[in-house]
């Protein structure tokens, strides 16, 4: 199988109708997008002044990649098989960034090397846990800024989007239009100083289009659990509609009434944070996949 790579200076800072592809390819393809970090690379030493850093570069993604046959109203199933990141990791916060921007009255940027499989941040050593913070397609009609998440997918900053998840995304454009970028060689959830640990890297995927899809987006399948995941202007919004969509999912794929549904996760479901501190916050919801089974319902990778 032909493998397409996406070079890292195809670049888009919002996720648009109008952008034109990098790239065009068959549904079933395996692509390589090679990217930046969320500073576009612009910080290489912790000697870099904050005040130089070109605000308008931030959270770029690599892309678009057309994929053929992907229609309005489809799914676009992403298999992300590696991520690999790069050799240093970057680090911002400062007066109003983050959950404790109004507390510091300096900026602080600190640039630490990756090596020997982890990180060491204030002198805790942390294992390498490398994860996407922006993927998503292009929405219908407005475009939407690469550092906001969305139906569209977008800056979720969810830790579950990582190697071996499948992630699903809405088509709501011909071709999907699907980008990527913002890297993390680990993040908490939460990502309250505003950053992961950023870094360039690359990501191995696969796409495939899933035709008139009815599910909940977007989604995300792991080993052992299913997500929703979902973005509102406040985090009681993101976590109330994450849930709705993990209940609708089983009442339609279940065929439980909406009482049972709602019942059975808050007995077996796990309501999670994903992030606080772009301009949508982000939540996502947790089922088991053995919950699933014992249902009878068949996961979205089992379907795709």
């Amino acid at each position: 199988m032909t493998t397409f790579t996406v070079p890292r200076d195809h670049l888009v800072y919002a996720m648009d109708p109008a952008n034109p592809p990098a790239l065009r390819v068959p549904g079933g393809s395996l692509l390589v997008f090679q990217t930046r970090d969320c500073f576009e690379d612009q910080i290489q030493d912790a000697g870099a002044a904050f005040t130089a850093l070109d605000w308008n570069r931030i959270n770029p993604a690599t892309g678009p990649v057309y994929v053929e046959g992907a229609r309005p109203g489809d799914a676009l199933a992403v298999e992300i098989l590696d991520i690999r990141v790069g050799p240093r990791a970057v680090m911002v916060t400062g007066p109003g960034l983050g959950v404790e921007g109004d507390a510091l009255e300096h900026p602080t940027v600190r640039v630490f090397p990756v090596e020997d499989g982890g990180v060491t941040v204030s002198g805790v050593r942390l294992p390498l846990r490398p994860m996407i913070g922006v993927i998503g397609t292009a929405p219908a009609e407005t475009p939407v800024p690469n550092g906001t998440p969305g139906p569209h997918g977008g800056n979720m900053d969810t830790t579950v989007i990582r190697a071996g998840s499948l992630l699903l995304l809405p088509v709501n454009v011909e071709g999907a239009l699907l980008a990527l970028g913002d890297l993390h060689a680990g993040m908490g959830d939460g990502e309250v100083s505003v950053c992961g640990l950023e870094v360039p890297g690359e990501v191995t995927l696969r796409v495939t289009v899933v035709p008139q899809c009815p599910w909940p987006l977007p989604m995300v399948q792991t080993q052992a659990h299913l997500y929703t995941v979902a973005s509102a202007l406040t985090l009681d919004e993101a976590a109330t509609l994450a849930t709705k969509h993990m209940s609708a999912f089983l009442q339609s794929e279940a065929g439980l009434s909406r009482a049972d549904a709602i019942g059975l996760l808050s007995a077996a479901g796990n309501l999670q944070i994903s992030q606080v501190v772009d301009p949508l916050k982000t939540c996502r919801f947790e089922l088991g996949l053995d919950v699933l089974a014992q249902l009878g319902v068949e996961p979205p990778r089992e379907r795709v």
